[in-house]
C-alpha cells in the first residue's frame, strides 16, 4: 500500500521527517518497507530556464531544421538548432541548457550535450511540454508568457510538488488502515502516546446541497444479505475533462495514472477514505432504475477491460431495468462507464458483503482496488459521507449540480462490537502492568468508546470499521501496539512448561530419518499440498474424482489437494534440471489427500528421489549414474535404521513404475520404489531416468512401535563362509534364493549375500549366474566340516528341486 506523506499531512498536522514518521508507523504495526521520493515533474525542471528567441533562420543543410540565437540571461546569446515547426523569433521558450538531464516516456534519463547538428553548433535544446514532463503534446515547442525574464528557472514558474511516499506492508486484518485517513488515525494514536497532541482533520462536507430533483433514480436492493447498505446520488451538467494538477499529483504519487476528473475523484476518495465508489453514465441507465440483485447463471457480461464473462448465479450485480451494469464491488461494465461525452452520472457508494465480493473476484480472476477493500471489510458507516465528499470534488473539478436526494438503503444497521477487558488478564498477556489511565488514553485515541470502568476491568464499544477487534485479546493487542512492544521489559526469570512425548512421536522419527538421509547427501524439499488437477490423470492409480477440490482456489494450477507427492517432487526436479543441476538426491515428508466414496482421507508419506549421477565428479572416482540398486540401498538403510525387518518382496510394474519393488509386512505396504515411467517423466520434460520411493509413513509409525530391542553376547565361536556359483533361470530372483535358504536352515544360517551376477557369453539361453555366499555359525560350538557339508548339500538339493539350479 502506497501512502503519500503530503496527503497524510492533510489529516494530521505533523512536521517530522518522513523517516521518523515511518518508524512510528512501523511501531504501530503499519510496517514501512520503504520510503520513495516523488516529484510531480521528474527532475524538478532543474537546468531548464526561460529563453528569449532573438533570431530564427533556416538551417542551410536541412529543410526541417532552424538555427536560432537565444538569450538565456547569461549575457551572451547561445546558438541552438531546433526542429520544431512553431519556433520563431521573439518567443519566450523553455531551454534545457548543456548538462541538463531530461527523461523520456519510460522514465529513462538522458543528458543535453554540446554538439553539432548537420554541421551547425547547438548549445542546448528548446523543449516541448512532453519533453519536460509538463504535458503530453509534442506538436511543437512550449511557448511561455512574454512577460517572463530570460534566465528565470522554470521551477520558479511551475508548481512542482515534492513528496515522500511510504510503502506499507499491510497485514490483511487491518482493513481500517487501507486509506490515508485510516493511516492518519493510527498515527494520531501513536503521537498522543508520545505526548504530541495533534488535531485530526477530516474533509468538510458542509458545502453540500441538493440543487434540484429532476434526475431521480429508483433504487431497489433485492439481495440485502450481499448488499447491507447501498447509497447513490445523481449529478448532472458535468464536464468530463483532465483533472486539476493537485489531484493528478496525489494519484501519481501513489502510483495511479490519472484518467479524467470523474474517475480520478472516485480513485481519490477510495485512497483518501477507504470507500470504493463507482460512477455510471446516467444516460446509459435504462428505465431510470438501479436494481441490486443476482442474475441467472450463464448471463453474458462484458467488463471494462473488454472481456466477455459468464456470470455465476451468486454474483451480485448492479443492474438497470434491462441489463447488468457492474459486478458489485469488483468491476464495472464496458457500456455503462464514464466517457468524454458523459454529462450526468449516478454515483454509487455501498457496503457489500466481504465474502460475496471475494468469491466473485476470485471466480472471474479480477483483483481491483475496490475488491481488495470490500473483501477485507470497509467501514459501513462511512458510506454516505464518502459519497458526499466525492460529489463536492466532482463539482469542484467538473461543475454540475446535484439532481436527486441522497439514496441510502440501510435496513439493518451493522452494530459496533461490545467487549469487556479484564485488567488482570491483560497484565498476564502483556507481561507487565500498564496503568489504567494509559489504557484508557490509548483506547480513546483509537476511537474506542469507554462505557464503564470498574476495579476489575473496562467495558467498551469498538467501532464497526475495526472488524479485527472483537475479543478481549484483540483489545490487548491494540493496547500493546500503541503503547509500544519495545517498552515491555524482559524479565530475568523465564517460565516454561515441558511436555512429555514418546520417542516414537512423528516429529522425532522424522528428525532421525531426515538426519540419516542428509548424512547420505540428500536434500530435503517441502512442496505445496495444493497442486494441478491434471496430474491425477497421469497415473491410473489416481482418479480425478478422488481429488479434494478447493472451494476458493487461488488459481487453476493450485485448485486440488495432491493425491501423491510424486508430481510436486518432479516439478522440483524439472526446475533444478533446467538450471543445469541434474544430479539430485531429494526427500520429502508430507501428506496426500483423497476424497474416496467412503469419505475423505489423508496419509503421511516419506518420498525419496534420485536422478543424474550418484556421486560428484572427482579425479579419483568415475561418475556413475544413480541406479535402481542405489535407491534400494537407501530404502533398506531407512528401514534398518527404524528397526523394521522381515518384509516380503514382490515386483511392481504399474502406471507409476516401469519396474520396481514393493515391501510388505502383515499384508500392509511399507514402501514402493522403482523407476518412474517415461510418459510421466515426459510431462515434466525430464529426459533422464528418475528413481522414486514412496514410504507409507503411517504404516512405518505403526511398525516401529512394535519393535522390541534385544541384546545377546558376541559369539565366541567363529563363523564359516561357503560359496555357490548357481546357474539359474532368468526369472529367479535373489530374494527367492534368500528365503529358500533360510527355510532350509533356520538356526545356523546367519547370512546370505549375492556378490556377483553374470549374464552373457558361454551361458545357455535364458540362464544367468549368481555367486552367492552363505555364512554359518553355531553360538555354542565350532562347526565341523561334516556338519557344514551336510547343510550345503541340503541347500544344493533344495535349489535344484525348486529352481532347477545347477552348480557351475
Amino acid at each position: 500500500m502506497q501512502i503519500s506523506y503530503n496527503w497524510l499531512k492533510q489529516f494530521i498536522n505533523i512536521d517530522w521527517k518522513a523517516e521518523k514518521t515511518g518508524n512510528l508507523l512501523t511501531d504501530l504495526g503499519l510496517e514501512v518497507e520503504g520510503i520513495n521520493a516523488f516529484q510531480s515533474v521528474k527532475g524538478g525542471l532543474q537546468g531548464i530556464v526561460v529563453g528569449h528567441v532573438l533570431t530564427c533562420v533556416k538551417h542551410p543543410n536541412a529543410d526541417r531544421l532552424k538555427i536560432t540565437t537565444v538569450d538565456i540571461g547569461t549575457g551572451e546569446p547561445i546558438q541552438i538548432v531546433c526542429g520544431a515547426p512553431n519556433v520563431d523569433a521573439g518567443q519566450k521558450v523553455p531551454v534545457a541548457t548543456v548538462g541538463t538531464t531530461l527523461y523520456d516516456e519510460k522514465g529513462e534519463a538522458w543528458k543535453i550535450k554540446k554538439g553539432k547538428i548537420r554541421g551547425e553548433v547547438s548549445n542546448g535544446m528548446i523543449c516541448a511540454e512532453d519533453e519536460l514532463g509538463l504535458g503530453k503534446s509534442h506538436d511543437g515547442i512550449l511557448i511561455l508568457d512574454q512577460d517572463l525574464t530570460p534566465g528565470t528557472n522554470l521551477s520558479e514558474i511551475y508548481d512542482i510538488e515534492d513528496d515522500e511516499v511510504f510503502e506499507i506492508g499491510l497485514t490483511p486484518n487491518r482493513a481500517d488502515a487501507m486509506s490515508h485517513m485510516g493511516t492518519a488515525r493510527d498515527l494520531r494514536a501513536g503521537l498522543i502516546q508520545m505526548g504530541v497532541n495533534s488535531e485530526f482533520i477530516t474533509p468538510s462536507t458542509s458545502a453540500f446541497r441538493i440543487d434540484n430533483r429532476t434526475q431521480k433514480i429508483s433504487v431497489q436492493v433485492l439481495n440485502q444479505e450481499r448488499a447491507p447498505r447501498y447509497c447513490g446520488i445523481t449529478v448532472s451538467g458535468i464536464t468530463v475533462k483532465e483533472s486539476p494538477t493537485w489531484l493528478q499529483n496525489r494519484l501519481k504519487a501513489i502510483g495511479l495514472t490519472p484518467k479524467n476528473n470523474i474517475v480520478d475523484v472516485t480513485n481519490y476518495v477510495l485512497h483518501e477514505l477507504g470507500q470504493p465508489l463507482h460512477a455510471f453514465d446516467l444516460s446509459k441507465i435504462s428505465g431510470k432504475q438501479i436494481n441490486v440483485k443476482t442474475v441467472e447463471a450463464g448471463t453474458k457480461f462484458t467488463t471494462l477491460d473488454g472481456i466477455e464473462r459468464e456470470l455465476h448465479e451468486e454474483d451480485l450485480m448492479i443492474c438497470d431495468s434491462e441489463k447488468p451494469l457492474c459486478i458489485a464491488g469488483v468491476f464495472g461494465g464496458e457500456n455503462s462507464g464514464v466517457t468524454e461525452e458523459t454529462t450526468g452520472i449516478f454515483l454509487e457508494s455501498a457496503y457489500f458483503n466481504p465474502v460475496s465480493v471475494r468469491k466473485s473476484a476470485k471466480r472471474h480472476g479480477l483483483n481491483t482496488d475496490a475488491s481488495f477493500r470490500f473483501e477485507r471489510g470497509i467501514d459501513p458507516n462511512l458510506t454516505e459521507y464518502a459519497l458526499i465528499r466525492a460529489v463536492l470534488l466532482i463539482q469542484e473539478t467538473g461543475g454540475g449540480e446535484v439532481t436527486s436526494d441522497v439514496i441510502d438503503i440501510y435496513p439493518k444497521k451493522i452494530e459496533d462490537h461490545q467487549v469487556f477487558l479484564n485488567f488482570e488478564r491483560a497484565e498476564k498477556l502483556i507481561g507487565e502492568e500498564i496503568s489504567k489511565e494509559t489504557i484508557k488514553s490509548i483506547l480513546s485515541s483509537l476511537d474506542i468508546k469507554i462505557n464503564n470502568i470498574t476495579e476489575s476491568g473496562i467495558g467498551m464499544t469498538i467501532p464497526a470499521y475495526r472488524n479485527d477487534v472483537t475479543r478481549e485479546v484483540d483489545v490487548v493487542e491494540e493496547i500493546l501496539r500503541v503503547y509500544g512492544y519495545n517498552k515491555i521489559k524482559f524479565k530475568a526469570k523465564l517460565n516454561a512448561s515441558i511436555s512429555k512425548s514418546s520417542r516414537f512421536a512423528d516429529h522425532k522419527v522424522q528428525q532421525v530419518i531426515g538426519n540419516l538421509l542428509a548424512d547420505q547427501g540428500f536434500n530435503e524439499i517441502l512442496n505445496n499440498s495444493l497442486t494441478n488437477p491434471e496430474y491425477a490423470v497421469l497415473n491410473d492409480a489416481f482418479k480425478a474424482d478422488y481429488s479434494v477440490k478447493m472451494l476458493n482456489p487461488l488459481s487453476t494450477d493450485l485448485s486440488v489437494m495432491r493425491q501423491s507427492l510424486l508430481f510436486s517432487g518432479l516439478e522440483v526436479l524439472a526446475f533444478n534440471t533446467n538450471r543445469r543441476q541434474p544430479d539430485l538426491k531429494l526427500f520429502e515428508f508430507g501428506k496426500s489427500y483423497h476424497n474416496f466414496p467412503g469419505g475423505r482421507e489423508e496419509h503421511k508419506h516419506l518420498t525419496v528421489f534420485l536422478s543424474g549421477n550418484n556421486n560428484a565428479e572427482s579425479w579419483n572416482a568415475p561418475q556413475k549414474p544413480a541406479s535402481f540398486f542405489n535407491l534400494k540401498s537407501t530404502v533398506e538403510t531407512v528401514l534398518s535404521r527404524l528397526g523394521i525387518s522381515d518384509w516380503s518382496v514382490k515386483p511392481v510394474k504399474n502406471a507409476q513404475f516401469s519396474e520396481g519393488l514393493s515391501y510388505t509386512i502383515n499384508k500392509k505396504t511399507v514402501v514402493e520404489f522403482g523407476v518412474v515411467v517415461k510418459n510421466i517423466r515426459n510431462h515434466f520434460d525430464l529426459d533422464q531416468e528418475i528413481l522414486f520411493a514412496d514410504f507409507n509413513w503411517d504404516v512405518v509409525l505403526e511398525l516401529i512401535k512394535q519393535n522390541k530391542i534385544s541384546f545377546k553376547p558376541i559369539p565366541k565361536n567363529p563363523a564359516v563362509r561357503r560359496d555357490f556359483a548357481l546357474l539359474l533361470n532368468k526369472d529367479v530372483l535373489f530374494d527367492d534364493i534368500y528365503q529358500e535358504a533360510h527355510n532350509v536352515e533356520k538356526n545356523l544360517l546367519k547370512n546370505v549375500a549375492l556378490f556377483d551376477v553374470y549374464e552373457g557369453a558361454n551361458l545357455p539361453e535364458g540362464k544367468k549366474s549368481y555367486a552367492v555366499s552363505f555364512t554359518l555359525q553355531d553360538e555354542n560350538k565350532t562347526l565341523t566340516d561334516k556338519e557344514i557339508d551336510k547343510i550345503m548339500q541340503k541347500l544344493q538339493r533344495r535349489f535344484e528341486d525348486r529352481f532347477e539350479a545347477t552348480l557351475r
